[in-house]
């Protein structure tokens, strides 16, 4: 494990004053889009995008993101999205990921059922949602896009989406194929697009929120540290597997097929990359059996680390503890404010 890390000295940060609206809220584009109190967003993941998480993000102040496939039907999305309603009063949205396939799952139908269900905001990822922005915006919704490139987010941005989530290096899932860390990618993205923009990957506290946002992003995006927090539905084993992995825990899978991803070290991981990088190289269908998302949600739930795979971004090193989502935000809107302070005295 790694040593444990302390926070800032109270001593350095500026004295407190009594809260008003001033800081109980962050007014950036981002928010005025989602109608959220904070511009932070919780990212769209496999099997952990469910009520539970995303009416936690939106009460606490975020926007919550329910993950379209992974309820097994239309239909089940239309019930996550009313179960999701009984828990929050907030704007939440829905992440739709788009991926060609020999036998795509039916995408319009799973958007019709969330703009049907009277869903707001869409997370488009993948490749372009050209196609669906008309419908989208014809029910009143709006689409924020999430890509890896400025290409990409320059051409997201003529097809009409409304804002741009753009993914560093560092990030869990599939980060692209240009391995462009967000340091530059958001400040590269931010002079690019005129859309807001919305960092993600490598985003876990005050301090990388404030970062970005000194990079001309106006909102955040957070996967894996949500997974870490006490409202994520996945089993504690997990949770603490990522509190413990360091920011070299995670690895490369996919990597020999273009089709790079970012998980956590274990042993299903590295038994992945062994085939992958063996003499004579590989298939995908070498490796199916131990990515199949089934294996991968089995870990989760019943808590296995070495069961399958755990998509986790390099953030895993900023990750102490397991907070409530109230606690987690509150928490970073305020590092946020203080790290920014703290760097303006610095140059003062």
């Amino acid at each position: 494990m790694r040593a444990a890390r302390h926070p800032p000295n109270p001593r350095d940060a500026p004295a407190e004053a009594a809260p008003d609206q001033e800081e109980t809220q962050m007014k950036t584009r981002v928010t005025e889009l989602l109608g959220t109190q904070y511009p932070i967003i919780q990212g769209g993941m496999q099997w952990v995008g469910r009520a539970e998480l995303a009416s936690a993000v939106s009460n606490s102040g975020g926007l919550g993101i329910l993950t379209s496939l992974t309820q097994p039907t239309p239909e089940d999305l239309t019930r996550e999205i009313a179960r999701c309603r009984e828990m929050t009063d907030k704007p939440f949205g829905v992440n739709l990921t788009i991926f060609p396939a020999a036998s795509p799952p039916p995408y319009a139908e799973y958007l019709s059922a969330a703009l049907e269900a009277g869903v707001k905001v869409i997370e488009t990822a993948g490749r372009s949602p050209k196609e669906f922005i008309e419908q989208i915006h014809a029910a009143g919704g709006k689409v924020v896009h999430k890509c890896t490139a400025v290409r990409h987010a320059l051409s997201a941005e003529r097809a009409g989406v409304d804002a741009i989530s753009i993914d560093g290096f560092e990030a869990a899932g599939h980060p692209g194929e240009d391995d462009i860390g967000g340091l530059v990618l958001f400040a590269a993205a931010a002079r690019a697009v005129k859309v807001p923009l919305i960092a993600s990957g490598g985003i876990g506290d005050g301090a990388t929120m404030a970062a970005a946002f000194a990079l001309g992003a106006e909102g955040i995006n957070m996967g894996t540290r949500f997974c870490a927090v006490a409202e994520a539905p996945i089993h504690d084993n997990i949770k603490q597997a990522i509190v413990r992995a360091g920011e070299r825990d995670t690895i490369l899978i996919f990597r020999t097929m273009r089709n790079t991803g970012r998980v956590l070290k274990n042993a299903v991981s590295e038994e992945v990359v062994a085939i992958e990088t063996r003499p004579g190289g590989a298939e995908f269908k070498d490796i199916h059996p131990l990515v199949a998302g089934a294996r991968g949600r089995a870990a989760l739930e019943e808590g296995d680390t070495d069961g399958g795979l755990v998509w986790a971004s390099q953030v895993c090193g900023l990750i102490d503890d397991i907070p409530t989502c109230a606690e987690l935000i509150e928490r970073i809107v305020a590092d946020c404010r203080a790290s920014l302070a703290q760097a303006a005295s610095r140059v003062a």
